[in-house]
């Protein structure tokens, strides 16, 4: 089992812009994101919440990729 960090949703944005996604649009709930493939396109929500990602939400954004 691999482990992960404690990351709140602004510093998992910040690491996402970093690795080339783009934020598209904010909304109240989180920062919908974007990144192009070359076979593909990947859209995820990022909660912007400031408490920590639950570690379930962050291992499924990191499998998008």
């Amino acid at each position: 089992m691999s482990f992960l960090p404690a990351i709140t949703g602004h510093q998992l944005i910040k690491l996402l812009v970093k690795d080339g996604w783009e934020e598209v649009r904010y909304a109240t709930h989180g920062m919908r994101m974007r990144k192009k493939f070359p076979d593909r396109t990947r859209v995820t929500v990022v909660p912007t919440a400031n408490d920590s990602l639950p570690k379930r939400n962050l291992s499924k954004i990191l499998a998008s990729q």
